[in-house]
């Protein structure tokens, strides 16, 4: 009856079209929630198996990435239990030699003869005489960076914030406020929901032989990080107070140590601290120091390194003395008061603010 009265209604050909009509657009409304429905059930397959299949690879980086910041714990705990990311854990992870810098074997003796082992000694070596500071450029499988040779350590020293304690500073305001050539993160600092404005540092802070803070410890190894009065960069297992009988002037407390008098630590998988952008600071048998950036977190352009990597590149240009410093978006290149790499952060430059800097006048 009801087809009936429709065709009473209307002409039979626009009835039956607009019947058709409808049918069609069911159908199409039908098969496209079909589709949908697939092609979620492949991505959750696909991220059951990421997330829990045999491929330790993925897991090991989405865990130990997580773990190692300061505030994004809960990335990992979203889908793995704890007792799995403590055996993701304790199968990544960097086993430091425990020793401390012996700085009678920094030499400071020039030996550029002109002939090189390896390019990368050549890029390190082959400079003006005059150059303060060199940078090249570095870059691997899905990352990229920048490494500063510094030819004259004599020049390096860790300037504070001019709020330090209650507020940070940009890595850039920081060294053009020093009239600084060159200028990297130093101490990391809390960050409770991403929101922490660099006033508050982790660990300890050595400033002109005298700690000026005393943070709470992050717990990842290492120890404290600083130059001499000799113009060594000294890595101390030791107490703050004995670090500064021992001669370090300025310093910071971060981690791990990556290589202590040449050798290097053992890395278990990834070194437990994932893939990410990096900063690490070193110095070479000859005096050189070495300020090492590398970008991350960005698809396409940087994703960064892990500890392994990092102290590869180290290790290729020569560390003899090398540790990790504060990464993530925290790491930032400043040259001449400009910013020279790029940062992750949610700023308009990328850059975050944090307590201190390691600058070169």
């Amino acid at each position: 009856m009801e087809d009936i009265e429709l065709v009473l209604i209307d002409d039979d050909n626009n009835v039956e079209k607009t019947k058709v009509k409808s049918k069609k657009k069911e159908k199409k409304k039908k098969n496209k929630l079909v589709i949908t429905c697939i092609v979620l059930d492949i991505l959750a397959l696909i991220g059951y198996f990421v997330t829990y299949g045999p491929w330790d690879y993925l897991r090991n980086l989405l865990v130990t990435t997580a773990m190692t910041t300061m505030s994004h714990h809960y990335l990992a705990r979203t889908f793995y239990s704890d007792e799995m990311i403590r055996k993701v854990l304790a199968n990544n992870y960097v086993e430091e030699s425990g020793e401390s810098t012996d700085t009678s074997q920094i030499t400071f003796i020039e030996n550029d003869s002109g002939i090189y082992e390896s390019i990368y000694e050549e890029q390190i070596l082959d400079r003006d005489k005059d150059d303060v500071y060199k940078l090249i450029p570095i870059s691997g499988n899905n990352y990229k960076g920048t490494l500063v040779a510094v030819y004259d350590p004599s020049r390096i020293e860790l300037a504070l914030s001019k709020y330090f304690g209650t507020w940070g500073q940009h890595i850039t305001t920081i060294t053009r406020e020093n009239d600084a050539l060159i200028g990297i993160n130093a101490s990391a600092f809390e960050d409770e929901n991403m929101v922490g404005n660099g006033s508050k540092p982790t660990g300890v802070v050595i400033k002109d032989g005298k700690v000026v803070y005393q943070g709470i410890s992050t717990g990842y190894g290492g120890g404290i990080i600083g130059f001499t009065e000799d113009n060594v960069l000294m890595l101390s297992k030791k107490s703050p107070q004995q670090a500064i009988k021992d001669g370090i002037v300025d310093g910071v407390e971060f981690g791990p140590f990556l290589i202590v008098n040449g050798e290097a630590a053992f890395i278990k998988g990834n070194g437990g601290w994932g893939v990410a952008p990096r900063t690490a600071i070193a110095q070479r048998k000859d005096g050189i120091v070495l300020f090492l950036i590398i970008d991350g977190r960005q698809p396409g352009y940087s994703l960064g390194i892990d500890m392994v990597e990092m102290t590869k590149i180290l290790q290729n240009y020569g560390a003899y003395n090398a540790a990790n410093l504060d990464g993530g978006a925290s790491s930032v290149l400043s040259v001449k008061g400009e910013l020279y790499n790029k940062p992750c952060g949610a700023t308009e430059t990328g850059e975050r603010s944090s307590p201190n800097a390691w600058i070169v006048k």
